[in-house]
């Protein structure tokens, strides 16, 4: 019992960890959101820290189900964290992109591509343990939301 729940702890103070380094090394994010021409969807900036928290918690919550299960099929999740790893490293920069270097049409761009690997997360996730996939459709569903702000952010500030 502690054995897995030290998994589950692990994995979600790592994607945590994640979103917060990138959060810190991204500049005066919340500054450069509420300077912006925003479009009529737009959260308020106090919302995002939440969203992402949220999200985080449900990425490692499922990395740790695909990893505990690595016994039963080891090649088919190490490849389905690989992927997860991979997602990590991409979502890490995507902040960086879009309010360091304030590249708005390129994040966009690294947004869909963080899409899809995203997308392959849920597929790889689901194979080993459907709940584990079905979580990472909060976040799916929320990069769409974002997609849709940063092309406009894009469109609207340039």
């Amino acid at each position: 019992m502690w054995k897995k729940l030290k998994v589950y702890v692990v994995s979600i103070l790592i994607a945590l960890g994640v979103g917060f380094l990138s959060s810190s090394l991204s500049g005066d994010f919340t500054g450069l959101y509420s300077s912006l021409s925003l479009p009529a969807l737009a959260l308020p900036s106090a919302a995002f820290p939440i969203v992402w928290s949220v999200l985080y918690v449900l990425m490692g919550i499922s990395a740790a189900m695909v990893f505990l299960r690595r016994n039963e099929n080891a090649l088919v999740v190490d490849n389905a964290l690989t992927v997860y790893g991979g997602n990590l490293i991409i979502n890490f920069m995507w902040s960086i992109i879009f309010f360091g270097f304030e590249a708005f049409l390129f994040a966009f761009v690294w947004l869909l591509f963080l899409l899809t690997t995203v997308i392959s997360m849920v597929f790889s996730f689901k194979k080993i343990m459907p709940i584990s996939g079905y979580l990472q459709i909060p976040y799916a569903a929320f990069l769409v939301y974002a997609g849709y702000l940063n092309l406009s952010v894009y469109l609207l500030n340039r």
